[in-house]
């Protein structure tokens, strides 16, 4: 969710049951925790050309808290502001990512974000899709939030589509590639090439189609980020800052022509995963997923048909 949404407050990250296939693909993947996650043969992010920041976006908010520098910007926030930024173009479809490297320390309440969102196109009925960073205590890991928002459902009444996880890296010291693919058929979630998870289009209803302009931002969020708000930012520790660069966006345009197609998530030409790709996946989700909406029993789920 982005800073134009509020966020209720749900149950505490859980780790929720699988079905019988994750499990057995959980089961066949040698790899243990502590080695990352085995290959997924694939790497979307060698097939976009890399660009520089004011190539691909401009100033949304906060200038006094940008810093450029050789194609990377820094995002700070301090107790007088955060700071935002917005791709020049709109996209119905593409690969879009960055190479980011979290603040270290105590970072509760602040949100270092990557994401899609058309909300300036339709105040009250936007929709989006979110890579976010939960700011920490620091005896705690980063969770990395991924959220889909359709028509209106991160608005005034508010059904989101998290799934969050914890990293098997320490994201405060390198910069590491974080994406999204969104295809006509599905929205792919990928951190460093890794696919960590998969949105399918099951119907219209549940599926964002119009289309979004690419966005980061950072910002306080001490409501509900860290542990359903009960830690907030602490401005003893600012600024926070959260730094960007080696930006990919491999867009169809949404005023480019109709025959333009995203790019692959995978080897195959039509889309979808490989199996290669898929045990990545479920490696990263079986070691790494803290929680998923559709595994929630406090959710209505009569309002997320597609769970």
């Amino acid at each position: 969710m982005s800073l134009f949404a509020t966020m209720p407050s749900h149950s505490s990250y859980l780790f929720m049951a699988r079905p019988l296939w994750f499990l057995s693909l959980c089961f066949m993947i040698s790899s243990s925790s502590a080695q990352g996650p085995p290959s997924p043969g694939y790497y979307p992010s060698s097939k976009i050309n890399s660009i520089s920041f004011l190539q691909g976006f401009r100033n949304l908010w906060g200038p006094q808290h940008q810093r450029a520098d050789q194609g990377s910007i820094a995002l700070s926030l301090d107790k007088s502001s955060g700071s935002g930024f917005k791709s020049l173009h709109s996209y119905r479809s593409g690969y879009f990512g960055a190479a980011i490297k979290l603040q270290p320390g105590y970072t509760a309440g602040v949100i270092t974000s990557f994401y899609l969102s058309n909300n300036e196109d339709y105040p009250g009925n936007h929709d989006e899709i979110d890579i976010e960073f939960l700011g920490t205590t620091t005896d705690k890991p980063y969770t990395l939030q991924t959220n889909v928002y359709i028509t209106g459902s991160g608005d005034s009444n508010i059904i989101g589509r998290e799934m969050r996880f914890h990293l098997w890296f320490d994201p405060t010291q390198d910069y590491h590639r974080y994406a999204v693919l969104w295809g006509p058929s599905e929205i792919i979630f990928l951190v460093d090439d890794v696919p960590i998870r998969r949105y399918p289009r099951k119907s219209d209803s549940t599926f964002p189609l119009r289309p979004m302009h690419v966005y980061g931002s950072i910002w306080d969020a001490s409501s509900w980020a860290t542990e359903d708000g009960k830690y907030k930012a602490d401005y003893h520790y600012q600024p926070f800052i959260g730094r960007y660069t080696d930006f990919k966006l491999g867009g169809c345009a949404a005023d480019g022509s109709a025959s333009c197609r995203p790019p692959s998530a995978s080897p195959y030409s039509s889309g979808g995963l490989s199996q290669q790709q898929y045990s990545a996946m479920a490696w990263v989700q079986g070691n790494y997923m803290v929680y998923n909406y559709c595994r929630d029993p406090k959710r209505d789920h009569t309002l997320t048909p597609e769970c």
